[in-house]
């Protein structure tokens, strides 16, 4: 269960609900997974600075079990979801960035238990 969480100051109308539909099946296809298991959280209108300035500009962070581990995986998974955030939002190259995070199983809760029980 991948957890998308993109944290921006560019406007809440920038983030339609068709651009969040696409970012999770974006993001789903690179990580392999299921979009029905996908969990994205978009939080726009943020006071950001990044590089020294206050610049549009966008954070994603990914977290996710088994698939965010290495740095030859989070190195292709870059690759593929970076050209889709600069092209769909119109920004350049320095105004994304992407983080990642690796899940074990038994930190993510889901129907009254966790995942490393399901």
């Amino acid at each position: 269960m991948p957890f998308i969480d993109l944290e921006s100051n560019l406007p809440e109308s920038t983030f339609s609900e068709d651009f969040m539909k696409k970012l999770c099946s974006k993001t789903a296809a690179v990580l392999g997974k299921p979009e029905e298991r996908m969990m994205l959280v978009v939080k726009p209108g943020l006071p950001m600075l990044m590089s020294g300035t206050c610049a549009p500009c966008v954070i994603l962070s990914v977290s996710a079990i088994g698939v965010t581990d290495t740095a030859e995986k989070n190195k292709e998974h870059n690759a593929n979801i970076f050209p889709f955030l600069t092209g769909e939002l119109g920004l350049t190259e320095d105004r994304v960035m992407i983080r990642f995070y690796v899940l074990e199983p038994h930190q993510v809760g889901k129907k009254g238990t966790v995942m490393s029980y399901l």
